[in-house]
């Protein structure tokens, strides 16, 4: 990929296609992650409204391990997202070109965790199957949280829920009828196309990440999470070579 484009993806300053690119690629890495991960430790650990759900269930039947389990997952995701924010406040108080970069950078090299932890998890399962649950978790709040951020929270890539329930909501306008109403009145129900286009890709993204990582992880097993580690490190690369540079060449920048 050119640099510039990489650099426009994933850099500090941000555009509107910019962002609808990477919540793309986002969407696919957050689907296949997913459904991979499924196929190795047998939960979804992106949805969070099943996990809290199966918390208070397994309080109200006094599963209370199974249930700090959960709540195990629910404080991984919530941790990184909260890492995401320290990440991207830290560096943009120093006006670093990689203030987004770096927590993709930190997912590419947890991913590669992952496949390491999966080598090991039919001969130590009682060990790296929890270990393997929070670490995918963790990911899954990283990788929303810096998507958030950058689209001042339009789109999100690690559930559909909300996403769904937006396109439904658009589709909804897009098919009203509006007898009594001209385009010019105050009261037009009209759909926000534009909206519309991104959670359609997002969606789609999402379930042929979905696909993909399920076919990879059958055919290869954990090391179907190298390519997407590779493709993250690759569009976190410019951002973070820029600032290597700078920092080289002796050119600080001064935290705000």
């Amino acid at each position: 990929m050119p640099a510039h484009f990489l650099r426009r993806l994933t850099g500090r300053t941000r555009t509107r296609s910019a962002n609808r690119q990477l919540g793309a690629a986002l969407a696919f890495v957050a689907g296949a992650v997913n459904a991979g991960g499924f196929l190795a430790i047998q939960q979804y650990t992106s949805n969070m409204t099943g996990i809290v759900t199966s918390i208070s269930e397994h309080l109200a039947l006094g599963n209370l391990v199974l249930a700090m389990a959960g709540l195990g997952a629910l404080l991984a995701f919530i941790s990184g997202a909260a890492t995401t924010a320290v990440m991207v406040n830290w560096a943009r108080h120093r006006r670093m070109h990689s203030e987004y970069a770096l927590s993709l950078a930190l997912e590419a090299l947890l991913l590669l965790a992952f496949g390491l932890l999966g080598a090991n998890l039919s001969a130590f399962v009682a060990v790296f199957v929890p270990v393997t649950v929070l670490l995918l978790c963790f990911i899954m709040g990283l990788q929303n949280a810096v998507i958030t951020k950058i689209s001042h929270a339009e789109i999100r890539t690690t559930h559909v829920t909300g996403l769904v329930t937006d396109l439904g909501i658009e589709l909804g306008k897009m098919f009203y009828w509006n007898r009594h109403h001209t385009q010019k009145s105050a009261h037009y129900v009209a759909a926000d196309r534009d909206k519309l286009l991104i959670h359609v890709t997002i969606l789609a993204m999402f379930f042929i990440g979905g696909v993909a990582g399920a076919l990879g992880f059958k055919a290869i097993g954990f090391l179907a999470t190298l390519p997407l580690a590779a493709m993250l490190l690759l569009f976190a690369s410019m951002p973070i070579l820029d600032d290597l540079f700078l920092a080289s060449a002796g050119q600080s920048q001064p935290e705000n």
